[in-house]
């Protein structure tokens, strides 16, 4: 069993009843082997079929991660923790065979990990790696709206790579809480006008989504653009 003292994930951040974690997704055998033993026999099979051995250390020591926190979070034994996938490919858990009261997102991005529970409600979470991308300016005109687009392409370098990767982090969470992935069009989710501007906080609504309010929520740091997106209950 992995303790507190040798685990490569941490508390990152809290936000009233949720706990958002992080990875740490650095290469170190001991932990690989170690998380390997927390896989199913699924999971395992999906583990030894990535070809990278990147992908499958980003797999096993977040998905062993997510077992862990969950564990302790629905107080279940390993044993009994199971995985299925809702109607738009949203994972949910289940213990012995039944669903489990709680909501969970998961986001990975080179050498971090991010891991959101919460007790209940509908959450998202992202992390990105602020690595230059060659496709960026097909990205800014395929998910952003028009203000978005203008105010990402006001700047150039370092700062718009910067602000396209914390646009970015903010919808993708969104997108993912909301659970309907593909089928939303994201460049009508317009991120606040507040955060936008540097808030790190907003809520609102969308027109797509018109029965939810949303918390969200820039999570970033020097290392990495992060991002949460929660339902506010009414």
């Amino acid at each position: 069993m992995i303790t507190d003292t040798d685990s490569w994930w941490r508390r990152f951040k809290s936000i009233g009843a949720i706990a958002v974690f992080h990875v740490d997704l650095k290469s170190d055998q001991g932990r690989e082997a170690e998380a390997l033993t927390w896989l199913d026999g699924e999971e395992s099979a999906r583990w030894e079929r990535f070809q990278s051995p990147v992908a499958q250390r980003r797999y096993v020591l977040c998905r062993a991660a997510l077992r862990a926190v969950l564990c302790r979070q629905i107080d279940c034994p390993n044993e009994s923790l199971a995985f299925q996938a809702a109607k738009h490919g949203k994972p949910f858990a289940l213990v012995n065979g039944l669903p489990a009261s709680i909501s969970f997102n998961v986001s990975h991005s080179g050498n971090h990990g991010l891991i959101a529970v919460a007790p209940q409600g509908r959450l998202g979470v992202d992390v990105e790696e602020r690595a230059a991308r060659r496709s960026l300016e097909n990205l800014i005109e395929g998910v952003f709206s028009p203000r978005e687009k203008a105010e990402l392409e006001s700047l150039d370098g370092c700062q718009q790579l910067h602000k396209f990767f914390r646009f970015w982090t903010i919808k993708e969470a969104l997108v993912k809480a909301h659970g309907k992935g593909l089928s939303m069009k994201v460049a009508e989710l317009e991120i606040p006008e507040d955060m936008r501007h540097g808030a790190t906080k907003s809520i609102c609504q969308f027109a797509q989504i018109p029965d939810t309010s949303w918390c969200l929520e820039d999570m970033g740091t020097r290392e990495f653009a992060a991002a949460i997106a929660y339902e506010v209950s009414p």
